[in-house]
Order: structure tokens, then sequence, then C-alpha cells
């Protein structure tokens, strides 16, 4: 890659084969703006192709025994390992975030195929007491089929894994399009599941246009299951185009976390919690703190002491070991960015660290600097909505009751974040969240053994954990008479 990149086209993944495009797309490394290659985008042809292939390769994944396909699961998983440098700079490349980061974002994309290696063997049915003694009954679990992923650009590997594993796992064949800003982490891990020697057909990887890829998809009666990744907005749409042929649908959405900071807190502990869940990936997750809530009697001790924490953090380039803090994905996530700090100080909010301007040197225009807003209001568009980048604004709150009502002043319910140390306190204020993820006391609550989805309109069902398995296995109930 470093001769030449604008030169490198990346192929699809289609029933075992690399399969080239006419029409490449531009993949654009948002730290410099330089192409980091070309990948082949697929024709609609090539979609049904795949998915006759995933149905196809369906009738003798599934019939494997799960110790199997655990076998094939763990060759998985060690050939990322073994790559974790390639995907891990691929990452950074493509997506800009930090390199340190990226190779963190491998071990848990990996985490999810080692998980599910050994979650796929522990899928049980049951027995249940009949009325009468000349009937059995018997529940079984069987995979619901052919499954269609749609994946982020904010985690190009582990949003991946964590869809594709427990598919897997549980016997379904998997088709996934990765966003056309992170294509190429894609098509490293279609290479390491043919090295594991993956089966033709269980795992296809198509680039193609949102609207092909979604009409191909929800007209097909061959594929039984879509999960995406992505905005409330196109969740809802999906799920309407769903309908028609009944599919089972995942759906992990937009969020709108609060954290929020008590008297009692550990102040030094709610300030790295925060740091740790707000600035991970340069602010660009689902679950990242978008509005802090602190009450009085520690403001202005939280409020000192967050602002030293993010003047210590590095903007630059995700390629150099020294950098916290990469890119933007393009200009249209700066300048959200920007528009939320703009408007927050049109309505009287303080920037005490931060905004926009700083020394790019070389780098290209996508770049905003941690910034810390104090004066918060409720009807500011960082409180309102999902800013999603490196910007904390902070709201002063008098009452255990205030912090859980403006909590839950949303219709999302992705991720909320709080810090006490009562257990009293903690239990109630849990119980109290309308969230389908709760951090007390830590900003970083994703793992590949917990279930991992949202409440309200931050989507349904969930991924990671035994509940990650079960999205992609459907019950049978057998009665027998005897």
């Amino acid at each position: 890659m470093e001769a030449d990149v604008k030169t490198i086209q990346y192929a699809n993944y289609i029933n075992g084969e690399g399969v080239d495009g006419k029409d490449l797309v531009e993949v654009v490394n948002p730290a410099t703006e330089e192409v980091v290659g070309r990948m082949a985008l697929a024709s609609e042809k090539e979609l049904v192709s795949a998915i006759q292939g995933a149905e196809e390769a369906f009738h003798e994944w599934k019939g494997m025994s799960a110790d199997v396909r655990a076998g094939y699961l763990e060759k998985f998983y060690e050939k990322i390992l073994q790559r974790t440098d390639d995907i891990a700079r691929m990452i950074t490349l493509e997506n800009g975030k930090p390199i340190k980061e990226a190779r963190g974002e491998v071990m848990y994309a990996a985490s999810f195929i080692k998980w599910y290696a050994e979650e796929g063997k522990r899928v049980y049915g049951r027995t249940v007491p009949s009325k009468g003694a000349d009937q059995r009954i018997q529940v079984w679990k069987q995979p619901v089929g052919v499954v269609a992923a749609i994946t982020p650009w904010n985690f190009p590997a582990a949003m991946i894994t964590r869809k594709l594993a427990p598919a897997l796992a549980a016997g379904c064949t998997f088709i996934v399009k990765p966003p056309k800003e992170t294509p190429l982490t894609a098509v490293l891990l279609m290479e390491c599941a043919e090295a594991a020697g993956i089966p033709k057909g269980v795992i296809q990887m198509v680039l193609t246009d949102d609207e092909v890829f979604s009409r191909t998809i929800q007209h097909s009666d061959q594929v039984r299951k879509l999960t995406f990744t992505g905005s409330t907005e196109v969740g809802k749409l999906l799920m309407r185009q769903s309908a028609d042929t009944m599919k089972n649908i995942s759906l992990e959405l937009g969020g709108q976390a609060p954290l929020l900071v008590l008297d009692d807190a550990d102040v030094d502990k709610a300030v790295e919690g925060t740091m740790a869940s707000k600035f991970r990936n340069a602010g660009q997750t689902c679950i990242c703190a978008n509005r802090v809530y602190v009450q009085e009697g520690i403001y202005e001790e939280f409020v000192m002491k967050l602002k030293q924490r993010m003047e210590e953090l590095t903007v630059g380039n995700g390629l150099d070991e020294h950098v916290d803090i990469g890119p933007m994905i393009n200009q249209d996530g700066y300048n959200k960015v920007s528009r939320h700090v703009d408007d927050a100080l049109d309505k009287g909010g303080e920037i005490v660290t931060g905004g926009r301007e700083f020394d790019r040197e070389s780098l290209s225009r996508n770049f905003y600097a941690p910034t810390l807003i104090l004066h918060a209001k409720d009807d500011m568009l960082c409180m309102t909505e999902e800013t999603f980048g490196p910007v904390v604004p902070v709201q002063k709150i008098t009452s255990d009751e205030e912090a859980i009502r403006l909590a839950n002043q949303t219709p999302f319910g992705l991720a909320a974040y709080f810090f006490t140390e009562s257990m009293s306190r903690g239990t109630k204020i849990a119980e109290a969240l309308e969230y389908g993820i709760v951090g007390w006391n830590n900003g970083a609550p994703s793992a590949a053994q917990a279930p991992f989805g949202g409440a309200k309109q931050s989507g349904l069902g969930r991924e990671g954990g035994s509940e990650g398995l079960e999205a992609f296995l459907e019950t049978k109930y057998l009665s027998i008479g005897i």
C-alpha cells in the first residue's frame, strides 16, 4: 500500500470469490483527504447471486454440528489476531480513529468471534411437561436462515463481527453491506474468513448502493432476517420496508446518552469515566455521553478537572501513536458539530476549552478540537440531538429527581451513565433510567458477553451475550402423540 494506494482496487466477496466491478468508490482518509484505495461497487445482479449463494450454503452450514461451526469460528478468530496490525492500520486509514483505538477495536471485534464460537455450543431446547400421558412436548431452537446486515462506518470491524459471529454460530449464513466510507476493513475480514476455511457462500460481502441493497434484500423471500446499525430515521424506513416479507429484524439505532454526576460521586472517577465515554473515536459512537448533568455541590470541581483532562488530549492524524483524537469522518460530520456549538453559544453557552479553531498543520478540514461548554440548557441542539463529535455540554442540576427527569426527557434510550458512591441512590437511579445500557461508575460498558441494545426509539433486539445469539434463532414447538 505504500507505493501508490490510489491505484489499489478492492473487490467484493461473493460465493467465495473476489468480484470486481466497473464502478468504483474512492475511499478517503478523513485525516488527510487522500485516497486510501478504490472499492468495487457491486451490481444488483451480483447481489442476487450472493443471496442465492447464501441460501445454497445455508442448507449445508445449518446441518453441521455446533462443534464443527465453532472450529471454523476459532480459526477465523486466530486469523484476525494474526493480522491485527494490518486491520488496525486500515481502520485508521479509512476511519481516522487513533491507531491505539483501532488496535483495541480489532481485539473487540475478535472477541465476538471467540465468544460465539463457544456460545453456539449452548443453543439449548427443552422438554415441557404435557397435560396427558400420551403427549410429549419439545421446544427446538433452529437458525433463522439467510441474514443480511447493514453496518456503520464508526466501528468498521466490530460492527460486522458483532452481527456475523452469532449468526454463523446459530447456523445462519450472512451477507454484509459495509458503508462506502469504510469498506476496506470488511475486505480484510473476508480475507481472514477465507483463510480460516469457512465454506463458500457462508459469508458474503457486497458493497452496493443503499437503495439497491435495501430493495433487493427486502423483496427477497430467501433473506429471512435483516440486522442494521445506524440512524433511527433509516431504521424506521427499513422496518416499514421489511413488512411485506415479514422479515425478522434487529435494529441498533441512535442514542442521546446522558451522564449524571451526583454530589457524592468520586469526582476523579467521574472525570475519567466521562473521558472514556465521550472521546472514544472523537465522540463518534452511538453510546458516548452526549449531555452531562452535574449536581451543584461538586460542579466547580468536576468542571475544573474535566477541563484539565481535555486539554491533555492530542489531536492529529491517527497513525501517530501519540494522538488521542482523530478527525470527524467527513465535512458533514464536522459541520454538524460546528452547528451544535454555534447554537449553544447563541443560547448562552460558554466555551471554556476547545472550539473549532486549532493549528491543523498538514491535516484536513475534518478536525474539531475537544470542546467543553458550560451553562448548557434544555433547548440547545447539543442537549436534544446526538452531536457525534468531541463536544461536552454541562448543565448544573440540584437533585436526583431532576437528574432522572432530564435524563429520560428524550425519545431515545440506548445508553446512560451515572456516578455515585451510594448503593441506595445508585440502585434507585439505575432502575429509573429508561435505557437499555446503563453504566454505573463506568464509562465503557461494552463487552462481547453482555447484551447491547436500546429502549424506545433506540432500536429493537440485542447484540452480544446469549441474547445476541437468540436474535438469530427461531423457536419450534413439537407436540408428539405416543
